[in-house]
């Protein structure tokens, strides 16, 4: 199929306007050229009641956690959703996550506690794996703190925020906790060295593409071995019972749409209740644009329905395996 025709809109005014692609800047000018695009606060999103920042001790030192408290008249500990931001490991921050984090907040009525986990290639693997399987133990030992019940947690997380969310959710079983609920894989990175056709075909550079994946492992990665780790590439994992119920979503222009529906085929396999989304006509990232595109508003509301399922907020269809 061709783009959306918004999305094609926006690949001509990048054209037009000179858009320059990530792996082509240093580091610095990558991590400043991201900010600059960061999804701003969705103004029909109910706002939260409370938003703050916390420091916690991590596993190299002080990690912050942002912390969003919905709406609510209830005084009873609520669900909690900890969020990993995307960026390849290598660019975001708890800044470039707002709009996601409040959405999903207010919408799925839970508390969300976003991770501000150390970037390549200053940390590399497994630095940012250990951050975020930190903050969700932090979590579930410290729920009261932040008014949330540690027993009723799901992970999520968008592009490689997605990769840390399957990464914790296996390392959290492997290592008998903390219990999880539901994990949500927005377009995730799953193998490193991946060679599919989804990474051959999409090289578009306006758009998130087959250069830039590598280019960002390479970061990541300081040994090209360690991507041969599960807790690095989820696809490798030798076993995949027993994890959480997951919801994958892929775009149909995404050099990673192969490699989700792997992971969502291999957890099917292995009796994971697992539902995919895959849509057509659109590129990485597309639920950023949920302002202006009509798609990703619906995406987003499946994450929704998704979590307030397995969270315990709402009587849902019964689960399916398979995707």
């Amino acid at each position: 199929m061709p783009l959306h025709p918004i999305v094609e809109g926006i690949r001509n005014y990048r054209l037009a306007t000179g858009f320059t692609p990530l792996y082509t800047m240093s580091v610095e000018e990558a991590r400043k050229a991201d900010a600059a695009t960061e999804a701003s606060v969705w103004d029909w999103i109910e706002p939260p009641k409370e938003i703050f920042d916390m420091d916690i001790a991590g596993p190299a030192g002080p990690m912050t956690l942002r912390v969003y408290r919905p709406q609510t008249e209830s005084d009873e500990p609520l669900p909690v959703l900890v969020y990993f931001f995307g960026g390849g490991f290598v660019v975001g921050s708890l800044d470039t996550s707002e709009a996601f984090c409040r959405a999903l907040c207010s919408m799925v009525s839970c508390v969300v506690v976003s991770v501000s986990y150390r970037l390549a290639p200053e940390h590399p693997f497994p630095a940012a794996i250990d951050d975020c399987h930190a903050a969700v133990k932090w979590v579930a030992e410290n729920g009261s703190r932040i008014g949330v019940d540690g027993s009723r947690i799901a992970v999520a997380g968008d592009s490689n925020g997605g990769t840390l969310a399957a990464a914790v959710s296996l390392m959290a079983r492997d290592e008998d906790g903390p219990r999880i609920s539901a994990q949500v894989l927005v377009y995730p990175a799953m193998q490193a060295g991946s060679a599919t056709d989804s990474m051959r075909e999409n090289v578009d550079p306006m758009f998130f593409n087959g250069i830039s994946v590598p280019w960002f492992w390479g970061l990541y990665l300081a040994d090209p071995a360690d991507g041969d780790s599960p807790y690095a590439s989820p696809l490798n994992a030798s076993d995949h019972s027993g994890l959480p119920p997951a919801l994958m979503i892929t775009a149909e222009f995404c050099p990673l749409r192969d490699e989700g529906k792997a992971y969502a085929d291999a957890l099917a396999l292995a009796q994971v209740p697992v539902e995919h989304h895959a849509y057509a006509d659109l590129p990485h990232g597309f639920l950023s644009m949920a302002a202006v595109l009509d798609t990703a508003r619906e995406a987003l509301d499946g994450i929704v329905d998704f979590l307030r399922r397995r969270l315990g907020l709402k009587e849902g269809s019964a689960e399916r395996s398979g995707t």
